[in-house]
């Protein structure tokens, strides 16, 4: 006999872990849905609606700031960066008009945000510049080197 909530092979563990994770990510997409809707308000001062562009763009992006491969610091960005940027973003906005984005937001959750194709490309700017900072730094401490 299987109890109720676990799966045949006895994870109980597992799906209270899982469980918890899962409704977060839920809050968290809310929260992202949230801020797309207020990004658009009137109301929303104009430095949170840029902060919060720029959650919501990195959110949506399909490019990682750190990718994921790099081990730990893969995972940084969607454990601790984008939830950070999300309070700070929704802290930013006033409580009223953030709760009238919130039930916005949820009215929205069925709908499908489009995908955010200049997002990707601030990213891969990002990485580009940074590639070529590094090979500069690299160019100019060997160059001195052989000098």
């Amino acid at each position: 006999m299987v109890k109720q909530g676990t799966a045949p092979g006895g994870n109980a563990g597992l799906s209270r872990i899982v469980a918890p994770l899962k409704r977060w990510a839920q809050r968290l997409k809310i929260e992202v849905y949230t801020l797309y809707v207020a990004y658009q308000d009137h109301r929303v001062p104009w430095y949170a609606k840029l902060f919060a562009a720029l959650v919501v763009a990195y959110a949506l992006s399909p490019i990682d700031l750190i990718p994921d491969f790099i081990p730990i610091l893969g995972y940084l960005d969607d454990l601790i960066l984008l939830p950070l940027g999300i309070a700070i973003a929704l802290k930013m906005i006033p409580p009223s008009v953030r709760d009238d984005c919130r039930k916005a937001a949820q009215r929205l959750l069925n709908e499908r945000l489009p995908r955010n194709r200049i997002s990707a490309l601030i990213i891969i700017l990002i990485w580009v510049f940074l590639l070529g900072v590094f090979l500069y730094g690299w160019h100019t401490c060997f160059s001195r080197q052989g000098a």
